[in-house]
């Protein structure tokens, strides 16, 4: 159960510099000083990164979760 609970934690680190990511991209917009609809795009075009990049995070900690009660 080492290999899931490993392989958990990668995913898991994966998806947590996924919405890292995410965060310095609307940052980085905020900055630039984009009016409202372009920075209302910009974000738009961030949202579904942000929730693939939460989805791998979870599906990680599933599997740390599941290798511990199974091992």
């Amino acid at each position: 159960m080492d290999v899931l609970i490993w392989s958990g934690a990668a995913i898991s680190i994966a998806g947590l510099a996924g919405l890292l990511w995410c965060i310095f991209k609307i940052a980085a917009a905020k900055r630039a000083g984009l009016s409202d609809d372009d920075l209302r795009a910009a974000v738009q075009r961030v949202v579904p990164l942000n929730l693939g990049a939460l989805f791998l995070s979870v599906i990680g900690l599933m599997m740390v979760i599941l290798g511990i009660f199974l091992g």
